[in-house]
This record gives C-alpha cells, sequence and structure tokens, in this order.
C-alpha cells in the first residue's frame, strides 16, 4: 500500500525518496528545542524539509546566511537532516513589512491597548504605500539580494532554494498592494518581476512558493489572482522556476491560511489543491500541494491521479514525525492524526509559547 507515497521522485531536478516534504513553518523556538524538532522530522521519514524564511539579507530578528552566527546555524540544521538522508530547502524570504510604519504601533503593543490579533490587519494596512513608494534602486537592490541569498544557501548546503512568493514577491505580484506605475507595476506582466536566482545559479533547483489570491469568496490580499496565473506560471518558469508550491495568498488571517477544520471555506482535506489543479493547466512542472493532508489515504488517490506530484504537510508532520515511517512499516493505523485544532501550533505561536501539537506530552 501507499506505493505512490514512497516511490523516489524528481522534484524539479531534485531526487526526492519519497513524495512527502515538510512545509516551511514558523517555530519560535530556542535553537535547541528548533533542532530537536527538525531531527524527528527528518528521522521520520520525509523527503524534505523546508526551511522557511531565510532572509536575503542581514537581519536583527532571525538568522541570516549572511553572518557567521546565522551560517552556522543553517548548516547545522542541513547537517541533521543529512544525517537523516533528508533533503533541505531555504526558503528565501524578503520582508514587505515597513519597520518605520511598525514603530508608531509599538506604543500601544506595550501597553496592550493593540492585540497581537489586532496588530496583523494594522501592518497590512502599511504594505500597500510601502511596495508603491519603494524607490527604483531598492527594488533592485532587492531582486540582487535574492541571487547572493541563493548562493550561500548553497554555500550552507541547502539542495534546493524555494523563492517566497508571498511577502516581498506576493506584495509586488498583488494589485491589492502594488499600485506602481513604473515597469515594477500596472499589468500582470510588471508585476510578475521575480529575483536573479537563476542567473546567480543556472543549474539550482529553484521552488516557487505561489501564492494564490481568491476572489468570490475573497481570501488573501498578496500574490495573484485565480485569472492571471496564466500570465505569471508561464513567466516563473521562462525565468527558471523548476517546481511550484502552490497555497492560498497570505495577508489575512492566519486561520486562512492555516484553516482549522472549522473553517468555513477551507476545511475539507486537500483544501487548497483546486490551485494546484490551475496551475496544472499553464506548465508541466511537477507541484506541491498543501493544506489538510493528513489521510494517507487520500494523500496516495491524489499522487497516484497525477493531480499533485509531492505532497507538504506541516501540522500533521507537527503531530506525527514518524507519519511516512508508519506508512512504510504497516502501521498507518498507528499514526496520530493531526485534528485542525490550531490550539498549540497557531495558538502556540500567537501566544509566544513556540509551535507545539496537543499530542505532545
Amino acid at each position: 500500500m501507499y506505493e505512490t507515497i514512497q516511490t523516489p521522485f524528481n522534484y524539479g531536478g531534485l531526487t526526492l525518496k519519497n513524495r512527502i516534504i515538510f512545509a516551511p513553518t514558523t517555530f519560535g523556538l530556542s535553537d535547541e528545542d528548533y533542532f530537536e524538532k527538525i531531527r524527528r522530522i527528518a528521522a521520520g521519514g520525509c523527503a524534505m524539509i523546508i526551511v522557511g524564511d531565510v532572509p536575503v539579507g542581514k537581519s536583527h530578528f532571525g538568522k541570516s546566511l549572511f553572518d557567521k552566527k546565522g551560517f552556522a546555524f543553517y548548516e547545522k540544521v542541513i547537517g541533521i537532516a543529512h544525517d537523516n538522508d533528508c533533503k533541505v530547502c531555504a526558503q528565501l524570504h524578503q520582508s514587505d513589512s515597513n519597520i518605520k510604519a511598525m514603530l508608531k504601533y509599538v506604543p500601544g503593543v506595550l501597553t496592550k491597548r493593540i492585540s497581537m490579533q489586532e496588530l496583523r490587519p494594522l501592518l497590512n494596512n502599511e504594505v500597500a504605500p510601502y511596495i508603491t513608494n519603494m524607490p527604483h534602486k531598492k527594488v533592485k537592490e532587492i531582486t540582487s539580494a535574492f541571487g547572493t541569498a541563493a548562493v550561500l544557501a548553497k554555500k550552507a548546503g541547502f539542495d534546493m532554494i524555494q523563492i517566497h512568493g508571498d511577502r516581498m514577491c506576493g506584495s509586488f505580484s498583488s494589485s491589492i498592494y502594488n499600485h506602481r506605475t513604473d515597469e515594477y507595476g500596472g499589468t500582470a506582466e510588471n508585476r510578475a518581476r521575480v529575483s536573479a536566482v537563476r542567473e546567480k545559479l543556472p543549474d539550482m533547483p529553484i521552488d516557487y512558493k505561489l501564492a494564490v489570491r481568491q476572489e468570490n469568496p475573497h481570501y488573501g490580499n498578496a500574490g495573484v489572482i485565480e485569472d492571471e496565473l496564466k500570465v505569471f506560471v508561464p513567466m516563473l518558469e521562462k525565468a527558471g522556476v523548476t517546481s511550484f508550491h502552490v497555497t492560498l495568498a497570505n495577508h489575512s488571517d492566519l486561520e486562512n491560511t492555516i484553516p482549522p477544520k472549522n473553517h468555513p471555506y477551507f476545511g475539507e482535506p486537500g483544501c487548497f489543491l483546486k490551485f494546484c489543479d490551475e496551475v496544472r493547466q499553464y506548465t508541466n512542472l511537477p507541484s506541491c500541494g498543501v493544506g489538510g493532508l493528513t489521510d494517507p489515504d487520500f494523500v496516495e488517490k491524489q499522487l497516484a491521479d497525477g493531480r499533485i506530484q509531492c505532497a507538504a504537510m506541516s501540522r500533521q508532520l507537527l503531530a506525527d514525525p514518524d507519519w511516512v515511517n508508519k506508512l512504510k512499516d504497516g502501521h498507518a493505523d498507528q499514526i496520530h492524526r493531526c485534528v485542525r485544532c490550531n490550539k498549540k501550533c497557531l495558538g502556540g505561536l500567537m501566544q509566544h509559547q513556540g509551535t507545539h501539537c496537543i499530542y505532545e506530552k
């Protein structure tokens, strides 16, 4: 059983031992606790871990490839994964947060007049003027920085690069946030500018986190609307992307992009796979689906039918890092199924307690 899940696959130029990928996840943990999470997930049998939000420049808020300590941190993460026969992908990320605008909310947060839930939409409201008014020189600098970061990621030992198509890239792609009148705004073609990674690394597999904005009903604000996929997907392929990680665009409530089981629209298993169906109309490159993928029978069918080529999970592999190994050993009945309650994963992160799971002791 589960032959397709367990079959090796060439995902955009990188051979994976099976079809299961750990999706990029923010943990909010100490370094040692984070290393242990990575070790357990890698040892559990998944084929690749995507390390989320790797900055494309120096960072005051997280680990960066551009400084000695951060570079060593990523080397250790890669070493832990490789020791467990697991590939590692660096999700290159540029924040679209307007730091100067954020400062005006600091007093309210410190005095608790503004909650973290209230802060998110306030910051999202600052994205459009930030993107629209960004100097042309800075746009070019950020674009170039993706290439430089990719070179450092390869040097550190990452097996694949993923461009974070949400955040800065997604906001530039979004007509909601991008109101520019120069060559970086206006038409979908102008908003589809991508990074210089391929120029710097001609042979590196490049995954693209393709953030799709949905209308009717409206979900997500960054990224591209479904009708624009026919423009963006071929342009990204031409620019050197070798695979697509397809999901819902961000910059709305986090429970839309990390939907609980009782979500009014995205409560069903495989809730974002419809976007993969749409992307497949415009490319033959492999796509990775995500969203409520917990049931091995359901995942096997989506893979066997060719609807997706790989399946990405975060909450399910937090609930049971041994998901893949249990299938391999014939113990599917022993899997701890993620119930998509969001209590200790998203809830733990929002409460500054770190990303965990209700199954953890």
